[in-house]
């Protein structure tokens, strides 16, 4: 039996859309060759990250930990950071290390860019570099964190360099299979680049023996120093503000041109990066790429009558859901509910022309939780969701079935091979889309049929 959902005031969100700041510091990292990560916390923090994205990825994730305790606490956590440096230093021998604190760390004060900079000196002979990060869980959310985390090893790992033909691609939180599909793109293109960060290999590797502490690939850090000099930068970044954008300081600091452009999941933002990549590039866009686009325009003729009864609760990190949504609109689907458990300016002031154009009740809110995402689709009469599988509650409570996507998928396999971006991506994703409106579909007809005829036919005039 459903249990009836009202909409009230909230000081709290009682079952957040979203994961803390640290969570996404991680990713970045694990996206750049010989990197390894120490959390500045409680063990229970690294443990928890640790298994959130082993569940997700399917791979093993090893983060440390400087393990602060009720005395570190009380007399500071220097010594405890410091000594888990030597043990990360010692067990992986990292070419990388980022050290990212937690909420504890932060409250009790604890200075870790003066920290590492001390542990530096100490150790003249440390070839490994460092990259602290200040990512208290409350200080934002994993999209606030993955970017400033972006942003942080740009300004660590930098410096003037040499000018060249090189484009820098900084990334979201997108997957492994995304990032790949990328560089296909790229590649074909014969455009030379480096992918910021890329994880596509690391957190989505072969099976190999023996095992390896640190998996191979990633962002080389020569390319990394290099970024400083390259012809451009294209940053899939439109939702994230000004103060937490990579692509922003390079362009700030070095004079790199900025092409800040949503992720190429649809018609139109794949259509916005091809065209980016050819302008900055002078090279014409491949007739074989030319195909991938007739073949989802194709994908769209034919799944267009069936997307038209589709209205859609989407919800996940601000760059996602605008890509998404902007992707549904294209084929007939309607957002009715939008939703992140992140704070930015700019989601709803980007898809507000789209809504007014519309003019069919779409609501967006940010800040928010599930308890308020599932009371708006009950009120939209919301028949598909599209977000990552902590939306599997939707399905629970209200039989509103669920596409996941994005970040983290825990309740099925294969989160890291899901491709969504550029002309293919995104007719994959249609197809997932499509196919489960058809599926809610043919499951519920019947009773629906003879609902609806049993009440015309037995319960009128009554």
């Amino acid at each position: 039996m459903k249990k009836t959902v009202t909409q009230h005031h909230k000081n709290v969100n009682e079952n957040p859309c979203n994961m803390c700041m640290p969570m996404g510091g991680i990713l970045p990292f694990k996206g750049i060759e010989g990197s390894m990560v120490i959390m500045h916390g409680s063990q229970g923090c690294s443990t928890y990250m640790r298994r959130h994205m082993a569940e997700h990825y399917n791979e093993p994730i090893d983060v440390g930990s400087s393990s602060l305790n009720e005395k570190g606490t009380v007399y500071g956590g220097e010594k405890n950071l410091k000594t888990g440096l030597q043990n990360i230093i010692k067990v992986y021998q990292p070419k990388l290390i980022g050290v990212l604190t937690t909420c504890l760390a932060e409250t009790i004060g604890e200075d870790v860019e003066r920290i590492t900079a001390d542990f530096k000196k100490e150790h003249s002979d440390l070839s490994a570099k460092i990259v602290p990060c200040a990512t208290p869980g409350y200080g934002g959310t994993q999209f606030e964190g993955y970017f400033l985390t972006l942003k942080q090893i740009l300004k660590h790992l930098t410096k003037p360099s040499e000018s060249h033909d090189k484009i820098n691609i900084i990334v979201p939180n997108i997957s492994p299979a995304d990032i790949r599909e990328i560089k296909r793109i790229l590649q074909v293109m014969e455009i030379a680049h480096t992918i910021f960060p890329d994880y596509s290999d690391t957190l989505d590797r072969p099976y190999e023996r023996p095992y390896k502490k640190i998996p191979d690939g990633g962002t080389t850090i020569a390319d990394i120093v290099k970024m400083s000099g390259a012809k451009a930068t294209i940053q899939f970044a439109a939702m994230v503000d000004d103060e937490l954008s990579p692509g922003l300081f390079l362009k700030e600091k070095y004079g790199i041109e900025l092409h800040n452009i949503p992720i190429p999941t649809g018609l139109e933002s794949t259509d916005i990066f091809l065209h980016t990549l050819s302008s900055i590039s002078g090279k014409e866009i491949p007739q074989t790429i030319q195909q991938e686009r007739g073949r989802l325009l194709d994908c769209m003729i034919d799944s267009h009558k069936y997307n038209a009864e589709g209205n859609a609760v989407i919800y996940g990190e601000p760059e996602q859901v605008y890509a998404i949504t902007k992707a549904c609109l294209e084929n007939g689907i309607i957002p009715k509910v939008v939703a992140t458990g992140s704070k930015t300016t700019k989601l709803k002031a980007a898809l507000q022309p789209m809504i007014e154009q519309l003019d069919m009740g779409i609501e967006i809110v940010q800040e928010t939780d599930f308890s308020v995402i599932r009371s708006l689709s009950v009120k939209h009469h919301v028949n598909l969701a599209i977000g990552h599988s902590d939306g599997r509650y939707l399905t629970e409570q209200e039989g509103i079935p669920l596409v996941r996507h994005g970040f983290p998928i825990h309740d099925r396999v294969g989160g890291q091979r899901l491709l969504s971006v550029g002309y293919t991506g995104t007719t994959m994703l249609l197809d997932r889309l499509t196919n489960t409106l058809l599926e809610n579909k043919y499951n519920q007809y019947r009773t629906k049929m003879y609902k609806e005829y049993y009440e015309k036919n037995f319960l009128i005039g009554s």
